[in-house]
């Protein structure tokens, strides 16, 4: 087996992002075959050279994939101080030790990728990978056409961010209510709620249909599913991890 970098050997066993993995290493935390490693370009064979952090032994796991259809009032953390339901019991017994893609808010429910790959979750999480996130927003009131072109092209938060170009489109409307379709290639913390907000509109219920393409369609809130090597391939390809 081709000898890798030890920052993505870390990364691929579950250990840390490649950028933390180099803190790691630059702080002299990691040994290759007894040796303190602190140059970031060191190659490593992970099926026959030892690797260490903090004295623990990194082991390459076999690398998960799982889309989880994530229920409102759940946290996207595996522990919670607060004491408040967290995914960790959705996917209780699954292979590897798991981690979110991203983050979900609490109220907010849908498409949520897990995995044990260090490097794919860091490239999709990369703002240049432009990733399609595809939201339905229950919106007080009737949304005009003009409130539908603003956030097409652009809304100015609070903070004075002015959030990317987005495909929107309404899904239907309904006694005070309407449902807007948004696909977002940003994901700044409540983006959706606080575009919303400076329209003076108010976002009464949130979800992700689909992350990267990948969708929650005939996924029950709560379940999960094992991705496709096909599906696996795609994201390595389109975003990078490969």
């Amino acid at each position: 087996m081709s000898k890798e970098r030890l920052q993505k050997v870390m990364a691929q066993a579950g250990v840390a992002s490649r950028r933390k993995a180099e803190e790691l290493i630059t702080a002299g935390r990691v040994r290759v075959n007894g040796r303190v490693v602190k140059e970031l370009g060191t190659k490593v064979d992970s099926r026959r050279d030892r690797v260490e952090v903090d004295g623990k032994r990194v082991m390459r796991e076999q690398s998960a994939y799982y889309l989880l259809n994530k229920p409102r009032r759940v946290v996207t953390t595996l522990e919670d101080p607060e004491g408040r339901e967290t995914i960790a019991h959705l996917i209780k017994g699954l292979e590897g030790r798991l981690f979110p893609i991203g983050r979900l808010d609490y109220h907010t429910s849908g498409a949520l990728l897990l995995t044990n790959d260090g490097e794919l979750a860091e490239a999709l999480l990369r703002p240049q990978a432009k990733v399609p996130k595809v939201y339905a927003a229950k919106v007080q009131g009737s949304v005009d056409i003009e409130e539908l072109d603003a956030l097409r092209k652009g809304v100015t938060l609070d903070d004075g961010y002015v959030t990317k170009k987005a495909e929107v489109f309404v899904l239907r409307e309904e006694a005070g209510h309407t449902w807007v379709q948004l696909t977002l290639t940003e994901g700044k913390n409540r983006q959706i709620h606080r575009m919303f907000e400076q329209l003076g509109r108010r976002v009464m219920r949130l979800s992700r249909l689909s992350f990267a393409e990948l969708s929650t369609e005939g996924l029950r809130p709560g379940k999960h599913r094992r991705l496709g090597a096909r599906e696996v391939e795609r994201l390595k390809k389109r975003y990078g991890g490969a």
